[in-house]
């Protein structure tokens, strides 16, 4: 096993979990009112692994992480690639006059 020193390069993903307690509401029902959750720090989420919540700084931290994520793929889905013959036409070749897209229309 190597020897390491500091901190990781990388921040390692924690698979989160809805919380067993409040289901994932980040509350619990009171007698007459609603009550943040104390199992999962009023999240809604715990660590997937251990069932345990998660200090609050690395839950920003995490919840971050998975927001990103889930931004990237929105991007990728509403924006198509194109795929066979028409990524052709959709992309500039530059072997038209003055470096213009030319089709061979």
């Amino acid at each position: 096993m190597r020897k390491t020193h500091g901190p990781a390069f990388k921040k390692a993903v924690i698979e989160l979990d809805k919380c067993p307690l409040c289901r994932g509401r980040a509350v619990t029902q009171g007698v007459f009112h609603e009550l943040p959750c104390d199992h999962c720090n009023a999240s809604g989420w715990v660590a997937a692994a251990t069932g345990d919540a998660l200090a609050l700084d690395e839950l920003v931290t995490q919840l971050s992480m998975r927001l990103q994520a889930a931004t990237r793929q929105i991007e990728q889905l509403m924006n198509p690639r194109a795929s066979g013959p028409e990524t052709i036409y959709q992309g500039s070749n530059q072997r038209g006059a003055g470096g213009t897209n030319y089709t061979g229309d």
